[in-house]
C-alpha cells in the first residue's frame, strides 16, 4: 500500500495533470481547504456491475446537505479512485475548485481491469459498432454506469455531466457515442483521438521519451487491487540523450518489458516470464493496421446524440494530446452539425487548465496571470451548470471557439474554428535560409543525417517521463547545427496571424532508403526584446529568442499511406506532406517567422535507420547508417492566414 499514493501520483502528473498546484501566495488558502471535501462531502465506495456481469469500482462524494438535488459528474479512469477506504478522502474532487465548493454528486470509476475494478484492461478499447447482447465495451460500461448511478444515488436530479483529462479525457469523449439519455454535458479534454497519432505515435514516429511510461499501461493484471502492480523502468542516469544513444536499436530495450507475473492476491511473483502487453503491441503492429484503427474513437463521432453538449479543452502546447482534442472537436462539427459543440484552448502544456497556478507559463515562455484560474471559474463551471443546472438551452453565453493567441498573449472568441476570415497562403523554402513568398527553381540544400549524433529535441540534460517543456523551448540550439536546415522572412513590418493548421508540402530525396521529416515552425524574437523575469533559464535570454510555436514528424515511409509502408528510391525527389496541428498565434511587428527541417529529433523519437526494414522495432545495428538528405527549394509551407 505505501508504494501506491507514490505511483498514482506519479501517473496521474504524467498523463492527467489533474492535481491541482498552488502558487507561494495561494498556499495558506490550500491549507484552509485541505480539510473541505471531509467536511462538506460523505464518501460511498461501491462495485456497479456490467451487462457482462463485470463489476467496477466506483467511489461517490455527495454533498452532506440534502435539502436540495444535485447533478451528477463522472471521471472514468485508469489512473485510480484512490485514496481507498470510506474514511480516506481526496483533497480535491470535480473539475474544478468553484464545481467543488457549490456543490455536485462527484464520481470517479475505476475502468475495467484498472485497480479495483474487475475484468481484463485493453489499453484504448476498441468500440464495437453492432454489439450482441451482453457484448461490452466502453461506451456500455459507461452507459450501464450512468444507469445505476441515476437510479442509485440520493439526491441526483437525473442530470450527468463528464470530464477527464488525457485518458480519463478519453473516456468523457467516449461516455457520447450512444450516450445514456441522462448524459446531458461532456467535457474531453486533452483527449485521446487515436493512439497512432496521439501520446506514443505521431505520424508513425515512435515517442521514445515515453518509453518509460509504457508499463503503467501493458503490465498484465486480473485482479482488482489497491496496491500498485507495475513498475517503471531504471534507467540509472540523468541523461536520456545519451542512454538510449548507448542502448542503440529498439529490440535493446525489450529487457524493460518483461515481468514475473503478479498474483495480485497473494502480492507474489511467478517465474512465468510474461511480456507487457502494450510494448508487444507496439512492437508487433508498427503500421496503421486493423488494431490500430479499431482503438480510435474519433471514427465514430457521428454517434455523439444532440442530447449531449460537448466542450472540447485543450493547449496549444500539449505534447501529448494535440492531435485528439483538436480532432475530437472537428469530428463532431463535421457529423453532428447541429450539435452544441465548443472548443477552448489556451496556452496551456498537457492539463495546464485545471491547475491553480496564478502565473501561466509553458517552460520558459510566461502567456500572462489567471489565465487557468479565469478558465475554470468563467468557462468551465458555467458550461456545467448551464447544462446541469440551468434550462439546458444553447444559448449558453458561451462562444463556439474561445481560443488564445499565443503571439499577443489575449482570448479571442469566433463562432467557427478556423475563423471564417481565414485564408491560404504558401511560402517556399528558399536558398541563403530564405522563407519567401515566391518560388525560385528547384535547388538542391543538403546535409547529413548521422546517426551517431543525432539531433536533440532539447538543450536540457535530463530524464523525464513525458516532455512538455520542449514545446515552447529556444530553438537557437538547433538553428545553429549544420544537420538542422532553416528557412525565415525579414524583420516583419506587420502583424502576420496564424489561425488553423499548417502543411508542410517538402520534396526531398535520400542517398538512402529511409527517412524521417520533422518541421518546426518558430517565432524570432527582437534582439532588444528584455526579459519579462518569469523565472526562465538562467543561461536563456528573450533577446533573439526562438520561440517554437509548433512542430511535428512524419516517418517517411508512410507519406503515402499509414498503412502501407514503402521504401524511397536513392536519390529520387520524392513530395512528403506533413499536417502540422493547428496554432493561432500572432507573429508581432518586429518578430521573424523562421521554418527549421531536420531529419532527427532525439530521443523525442526513436532513431530511423535510414535504411529501409519492415519493421523498425525490430531492426539491427547494422540497419543504421549514415545518410545525406536533400530539401528542394521548390518545398512549400501552406498556412492558414488571419486576414
Amino acid at each position: 500500500m505505501k508504494t501506491l499514493l507514490k505511483l498514482v501520483l506519479v501517473a496521474s502528473f504524467i498523463l492527467s495533470c489533474n492535481t491541482p498546484k498552488s502558487d507561494e501566495g495561494e498556499k495558506k488558502q490550500a491549507k484552509k481547504e485541505d480539510t473541505f471535501v471531509e467536511d462538506n462531502y460523505t464518501k460511498q465506495e461501491v462495485k456497479i456491475t456490467m451487462r457482462d456481469g463485470v463489476k467496477l469500482h466506483a467511489t461517490i462524494y455527495s454533498p452532506k446537505d440534502t435539502t436540495k438535488t444535485y447533478p451528477i459528474l463522472l471521471q472514468r479512469t485508469p489512473y485510480s479512485c484512490a485514496p481507498y477506504g470510506k474514511d480516506k478522502f481526496r483533497k480535491r474532487i470535480g473539475p474544478n475548485p468553484n464545481l467543488m465548493r457549490e456543490g455536485n454528486i462527484i464520481v470517479y470509476e475505476d475502468v475495467r481491469g484498472r485497480w479495483m475494478s474487475e475484468g481484463v484492461y485493453d489499453n484504448m478499447r476498441a468500440y464495437i459498432p453492432n454489439k450482441k447482447e451482453k457484448e461490452s465495451d466502453e461506451t456500455t460500461d459507461t452507459y450501464d454506469t450512468i444507469d445505476w448511478l441515476v437510479k442509485n444515488v440520493k439526491n441526483n436530479n437525473g442530470k450527468v455531466g463528464t470530464w477527464g483529462i488525457s485518458y480519463p479525457g478519453h473516456y468523457a469523449t467516449v461516455s457520447t457515442v450512444d450516450a445514456h439519455p441522462a448524459l446531458k454535458a461532456a467535457s474531453p479534454q486533452a483527449c485521446i483521438g487515436d493512439f497512432f497519432f496521439d501520446d506514443f505515435r505521431h505520424n508513425g514516429a515512435f515517442l521514445l521519451s515515453y518509453f518509460r511510461a509504457i508499463s503503467l499501461f501493458g503490465t498484465y493484471k486480473d485482479q482488482p487491487t489497491d496496491t500498485a502492480w507495475y513498475s517503471f523502468p531504471d534507467m540509472k542516469t540523468q541523461d536520456q540523450y545519451q542512454f538510449f544513444l548507448d542502448k542503440g536499436p529498439l529490440k535493446n530495450l525489450n529487457e524493460y518489458f518483461q515481468y514475473d507475473r503478479l498474483d495480485t492476491k497473494t502480492a507474489t511473483t511467478n517465474k512465468n516470464r510474461i511480456d507487457d502487453f502494450f510494448w508487444k503491441e507496439i512492437v508487433e503492429h508498427p503500421n496503421y493496421d486493423s488494431v490500430w484503427q479499431s482503438k480510435g474513437i474519433i471514427q465514430h463521432l457521428n454517434k455523439v446524440p444532440s442530447t449531449v453538449a460537448t466542450m472540447i479543452v485543450g493547449g496549444w502546447f500539449d505534447a501529448e494530446d494535440l492531435y485528439g482534442p483538436l480532432e475530437t472537436y472537428k469530428g463532431i462539427e463535421k457529423n453532428q452539425p447541429n450539435n452544441y459543440n465548443t472548443m477552448v484552448f489556451g496556452p496551456w502544456d498537457h492539463g495546464g487548465w485545471s491547475r491553480n497556478r496564478v502565473q501561466n507559463k509553458v517552460g520558459n515562455y510566461y502567456f500572462g496571470d489567471s489565465i487557468s484560474l479565469n478558465f475554470q471559474k468563467n468557462i468551465e463551471t458555467k458550461f456545467f451548470n448551464h447544462f446541469l443546472k440551468g434550462d439546458g438551452s444553447k444559448n449558453t453565453g458561451l462562444p463556439e471557439a474561445y481560443v488564445f493567441d499565443t503571439g499577443k498573449k489575449e482570448w479571442k472568441s469566433y463562432d467557427t474554428w478556423p475563423p471564417k476570415n481565414v485564408q491560404k497562403e504558401s511560402f517556399y523554402l528558399g536558398e541563403n535560409q530564405e522563407l519567401k513568398s515566391t518560388k525560385s527553381g528547384s535547388a538542391k540544400i543538403q546535409f547529413v543525417s548521422d546517426v551517431k549524433r543525432p539531433v536533440p529535441y532539447s538543450e536540457d540534460i535530463k530524464t523525464v517521463f513525458t516532455p512538455r517543456k520542449y514545446m515552447t523551448d529556444d530553438q537557437r540550439f538547433a538553428a545553429r547545427r549544420p544537420d538542422v536546415l532553416v528557412f525565415e522572412t525579414d524583420v516583419l513590418t506587420e502583424d502576420f496571424t496564424l489561425a488553423g493548421d499548417i502543411l508542410a508540402k517538402l520534396k526531398v530525396a535520400t542517398t538512402g532508403t529511409a527517412a524521417d521529416w520533422v518541421v518546426k515552425i518558430v517565432d524570432v524574437h527582437p534582439a532588444d526584446l528584455k526579459n519579462d523575469n518569469k523565472q526562465m533559464q538562467s543561461h536563456l535570454k528573450l533577446s533573439n529568442y526562438h520561440m517554437m510555436v509548433r512542430s511535428e514528424v512524419i516517418r517517411g515511409r508512410f507519406r503515402n499511406s499509414f498503412s502501407n509502408p514503402e521504401p524511397f528510391t536513392p536519390n529520387k525527389k520524392t513530395d512528403v506532406n506533413l499536417r502540422l496541428q493547428d496554432v493561432f498565434h500572432t507573429f508581432k511587428k518586429g518578430h521573424k517567422l523562421q521554418i527549421q527541417v531536420q531529419s532527427t529529433w532525439f530521443p523525442l523519437i526513436d532513431l530511423n535507420p535510414q535504411t529501409y526494414v519492415d519493421n523498425i522495432f525490430k531492426a539491427d545495428e547494422k540497419d543504421f547508417k549514415t545518410q545525406t538528405h536533400t530539401v528542394f527549394t521548390d518545398s512549400s509551407i501552406e498556412f492558414s492566414v488571419l486576414k
